[in-house]
């Protein structure tokens, strides 16, 4: 069932999912640092995990903040 939500609502989903976004992108490339030694194929998967937690981020920062520039995740290396 659909549930019609007024502007407030949404925007406050919005930014719950965005924080989710963000509390998952740092989980999965903390993970990937910690498996680049020992698990390179297990790194390179969660650095992909990583990834597309940012994309979905980078949306709903430009939902919420338009034009603002991308927030970055500071101190973060990327595994390829």
């Amino acid at each position: 069932m659909t549930d019609v939500v007024d502007a407030d609502e949404l925007l406050r989903r919005i930014r719950r999912g965005r924080e989710r976004a963000a509390e998952e992108e740092r989980a999965w490339r903390e993970r990937a640092q910690t498996l680049t030694a020992t698990d390179p194929d297990g790194a390179r998967e969660a650095a992909a995990r990583a990834r597309a937690f940012e994309a979905v981020l980078r949306v709903m920062e430009e939902i919420v903040s338009p034009g603002r520039p991308p927030a970055v995740t500071e101190g973060v290396k990327r595994v390829t």
